[in-house]
């Protein structure tokens, strides 16, 4: 469904780098939204249960073989998972078919650098665990350094990549390209968890 944002776990993701997305779109700062804009899915290899970094154990709502074909953002989200070829070359085809449908695509650490391999960031502006990370991993299949942007999380042509310790700007980029709220109550969710309750309110008149 088009109002879906998935979010692809492999074993040993690193489950903080979504809660801020993930948040944002399900509760404003009151409670749960009652008619959220999308709907929060996970998608796994699987239907098993997918494990975090962290020890916590998800659910997956779908697997690769019964995810939909359309839908809102396909969210790359990093851990160790990465580092298992066999498992992660499964997500290519996946990647390659969001992209070629206009689908917004976020990676962020180690999935950033998963896109430097298969040669998806050779096209756009992007970002990632440093240069360096993305010329190990991305080999000859990397061919652009020229693109590479020394940022917590850089949006460019509808896929937003971002490094390790960059969650929060990972979800403000792709907060923005979904239009989950208007540009000035992003901007606000971004400062209030930047800054702190304590920062932010003593700023107020």
């Amino acid at each position: 469904m088009k109002n879906e944002v998935l979010y692809l776990l492999l074993n040993n993701y690193a489950d903080h780098e979504a809660v801020f997305l993930a948040s944002a779109i399900a509760c404003d700062e009151r409670s749960i939204k009652e008619n959220p804009k999308y709907m929060n899915k996970v998608v796994a290899p699987t239907l098993d249960v997918v494990r975090s970094c962290s020890g916590f154990h998800t659910l997956p709502d779908y697997s690769f073989e019964t995810m939909p074909n359309d839908y809102a953002a396909l969210v790359l989200i990093g851990g160790f998972g990465w580092f298992d070829e066999l498992e992660a070359d499964k997500v290519v085809p996946i990647v390659r078919r969001a992209i070629k449908k206009g689908i917004i695509v976020g990676a962020i650490c180690n999935a950033a650098s998963f896109l430097a391999k298969h040669g998806f960031l050779n096209e756009i502006k992007h970002t990632g665990n440093g240069l360096e990370q993305l010329q190990l991993w991305g080999g000859g299949n990397y061919t652009n350094k020229a693109g590479y942007m020394n940022e917590q999380a850089v949006s460019d042509k509808r896929i937003v990549t971002a490094n390790g310790t960059g969650y929060l700007e990972f979800a403000k980029e792709l907060l923005l390209l979904l239009e989950n709220d208007t540009p000035e109550q992003i901007e606000m969710f971004y400062c209030f968890n930047k800054e702190g309750l304590v920062k932010l309110f003593s700023q107020l008149p």
